[in-house]
């Protein structure tokens, strides 16, 4: 039987500064309103993906993705079942997909928006939404086509104990050089030296870290930077000649009105350094060498990940500031169902 209605969460107005409680608000929908038309397909959402960028999607600004409008549901990569499909739908009831769904139960989705996804030997569904997922691909083509990491060198991870950062330090570790990772706690730290094997994980929130970063690090080859702020300034003073600095993120900044500038960015001239943002969607094409490799790392379990995971669609909003204050550990996501519960088609 199909449920009377279901739940979406949409903007309710745009954060000057932290996502607070009226940021979004909840709306339920009668389930009669959706129509399935000619090559789209229903589905029933598993879990949704909370990602840094998000924040970024709230702010009304240019970007690479138009910001989500107030009163439209919040957007979000998410996994699914189709339950329903439309006349010339190239896909059948019980596919699992993945998409843009946001946050909501049930979506009804174009064919072209939805990929089918079938988990290779050594992952599950979820890590669709992580290692073989956009993290992951974020990582990868970071890591590699940006900083172009060689065996032997220095690399340094911020946010490391997050979905892109373990990664980041796995592959680097894979790839020969001696990996440093930045994190902000001791059960993280703990997590990334002894589980993921890097060689030191520096805790920001200590004291000493100015100085643990300059007698650990000495000087690098590539900073991979997913928190900007004062630990980037800190290691744009510690670059190698020809050091590349990635910039995937600064979620140290996100929620400011007003980012504080580089001070130590000249050093980039006498390094002959460079420093160089990227998005990971410029990269569709080479998508499937990323995922065949890092799916090899998890069929023998050299690359290793970990998950936190918020029950019900509800909680989205209170969890969606945990990526910024560093209260979770590994892949964010939040679980909105467990199987389909829809039968009829509409």
């Amino acid at each position: 039987m199909s449920p009377k209605t279901f739940h979406q969460i949409v903007l309710r107005e745009r954060p000057v500064a932290d996502i607070l409680p009226n940021t979004f608000e909840s709306k339920t929908k009668a389930f009669d309103e959706l129509r399935v038309g000619k090559q789209q397909a229903l589905v029933q959402i598993t879990y949704l993906s909370l990602d840094p960028a998000m924040r970024g999607w709230l702010r009304d600004a240019r970007s690479y993705l138009p910001p989500v409008k107030i009163g439209e549901v919040m957007r979000a990569s998410g996994l699914g079942v189709v339950v329903s499909v439309g006349e010339g739908s190239k896909f059948k009831k019980g596919d699992l997909v993945l998409g843009s769904l946001g946050w909501t139960e049930f979506a009804v989705m174009n064919d072209g928006a939805l990929t089918k996804i079938s988990p290779p030997s050594g992952s599950t569904a979820l890590d669709f939404l992580n290692t073989l997922g956009v993290p992951g691909l974020t990582a990868y083509f970071g890591l590699y086509d940006v900083g172009k990491l060689k065996a032997g060198e220095t690399l340094v991870v911020s946010g490391a104990a997050g979905a892109v950062g373990s990664l980041v330090c796995q592959l680097g570790k894979r790839s020969g050089a001696r990996v440093i990772g930045i994190a902000g706690a001791a059960d993280k730290c703990a997590w990334l030296e002894n589980d993921l094997g890097v060689e030191k994980c520096l805790n920001y929130k200590s004291p000493t870290f100015r100085e643990d970063f300059r007698k650990t690090v000495g000087y690098l080859d590539v900073y991979f930077d997913n928190v900007g702020g004062e630990i980037l300034d800190l290691a744009l003073s510690r670059l190698k000649k020809n050091a590349r600095v990635v910039l995937c993120g600064a979620i140290s900044a996100y929620n400011s009105e007003r980012p504080t500038g580089l001070m130590q960015y000249q050093s980039l001239i006498g390094q002959r350094a460079k420093i160089e943002g990227f998005i990971v969607l410029d990269y569709v094409k080479e998508y499937p060498r990323a995922i065949e490799e890092i799916a090899t790392g998890l069929a023998d379990g050299s690359i290793k990940r970990k998950f936190h995971i918020v029950d019900g669609l509800q909680n989205a909003p209170s969890a969606l500031p945990m990526l910024f204050s560093g209260t979770n550990t590994g892949k964010l996501v939040v679980k909105v169902s467990d199987e389909p519960r829809v039968v009829a088609k509409l």
